[in-house]
């Protein structure tokens, strides 16, 4: 790419884009649903906003980067002040209408995802809250995935279920499966039954990765109601992983045009391997092991519980190479970020950073798939893991940073 459309390419940090669609999708799994309409509408929102917030972010910046990166588009004349933040405002009303398509919970969950971003960009970023403002803005993106997929489509119907309100189908008995058993009372949603119990601003400094922490209230209570308050809990969980994640990348970024101490990126380090750990132990910081919600015993049909130790171990493959490829493409350079923790060093350490949302999301959308065992983890993981090369291809390119 030259001229114009390396500038925008620049200006929208285009190698970052592949970091996006998976919180959509973890979102997604962490409720047991299904990618459908309403995960797909998630997915292209949030990149709407993200890309918005990559220009507010140059917008908001053009004075200190006329001094400390004198080479991004706006300091350098390449793009106009004026057309960056009319590209801002733009995208973002393009991602509150693709949002609102998904249904309102979904619109909730974007325009604070919106007001977020634009409130980091504007007057958060440099002070002490910006590094949790950035990650809150992930948790919601994650979030947003989870309502717009256990919303309502335009027809009023429960996703994925083509019925009214996710209704029984005629003749069957409330709160009964359609299996023929009478001894297993369940909810209904996504046009099955389940068991009881289930229930950057994006980025870093300068914009790149989102989300931690703050759960939408709305949001939150929409994926309890997809299913109970441990699917419910299961969605804050990956949201917060997501978050934290997030909060480290930003605080090393905070530094990364001057240089700062071996503190930073090691405080970084430790929460990479405490979210690894966390992967490979099946546990996130608000839920417990995947499907822990289900009962024991067998379902309708005679299948074997997902929230069995047989399905839990089928999964266990995929979640841990997603894990141990999210902890490859952090944690190298952090460590050597924080032997020298150089400009360029910790430059490298955030690009690498904001890649590893990619194998985090992939671990987050395996552990939570609905399917049972290995398949049904490894195809919802292997989708996301392919991003990951391409993401890699496109830093080289264009900076992430």
């Amino acid at each position: 790419m030259t001229g114009r459309a390396a500038a925008w390419a620049q200006l929208l940090r285009v190698s970052a884009v592949s970091t996006v669609p998976g919180d959509a999708f973890a979102g997604a799994a962490a409720v047991g649903g299904r990618p459908n309409r309403g995960t797909a509408l998630a997915a292209v929102s949030s990149l709407f906003l993200y890309e918005a917030g990559m220009a507010l972010n140059d917008w908001a910046d053009r004075d200190e980067d006329a001094v400390e990166r004198p080479d991004r588009p706006l300091p350098s004349g390449r793009i106009a002040p004026s057309a960056a933040l009319t590209a801002a405002g733009a995208l973002t009303v393009a991602g509150l209408a693709t949002a609102a398509r998904a249904g309102r919970p979904a619109l909730a969950t974007a325009s604070a995802l919106a007001a977020t971003v634009w409130a980091y960009d504007l007057h958060l970023k440099h002070t002490p809250a910006g590094p949790a403002t950035m990650a809150t803005a992930r948790s919601l993106n994650v979030l947003l995935g989870t309502v717009a997929t256990a919303g309502r489509d335009r027809t009023g119907n429960a996703a994925g279920t083509g019925r009214p309100g996710g209704a029984t189908r005629p003749g069957t008995p409330t709160g009964r499966s359609t299996g023929g058993s009478s001894a297993t009372p369940a909810r209904q949603g996504h046009g099955r039954t389940r068991g009881p119990g289930h229930d950057h601003a994006y980025g870093h400094g300068h914009g790149h990765a989102y989300g931690h922490g703050y759960v939408h209230g709305d949001a939150y209570r929409r994926a309890a109601d997809s299913g109970g308050t441990g699917r419910g809990s299961r969605a804050g969980g990956a949201a917060a992983l997501m978050g934290l994640h997030t909060l480290a990348v930003t605080t090393v970024s905070r530094r990364e045009a001057q240089g700062g101490a071996p503190a930073v990126p090691l405080g970084a380090l430790a929460v990479v391997g405490a979210i690894t750990t966390a992967l490979a132990r099946g546990r996130t910081p608000h839920g417990g092991p995947p499907h822990s919600g289900t009962p024991h015993g067998s379902t309708p049909h005679g299948r074997t519980p997902r929230g069995s130790a047989h399905a839990r171990g089928g999964a266990a493959a995929p979640v841990l190479a997603s894990a141990a490829a999210y902890a490859a493409t952090a944690a190298r350079p952090l460590a050597h970020a924080a032997l020298n923790p150089s400009p360029p060093l910790l430059q490298g350490a955030v690009g690498a950073g904001i890649r590893a949302m990619i194998p985090l999301q992939a671990a987050l959308a395996a552990r939570s798939a609905p399917g049972r065992g290995r398949l049904g983890g490894a195809w919802r993981a292997a989708p996301l893991l392919a991003l990951l090369p391409v993401a890699r291809r496109l830093s080289r390119k264009v900076s992430p940073t």
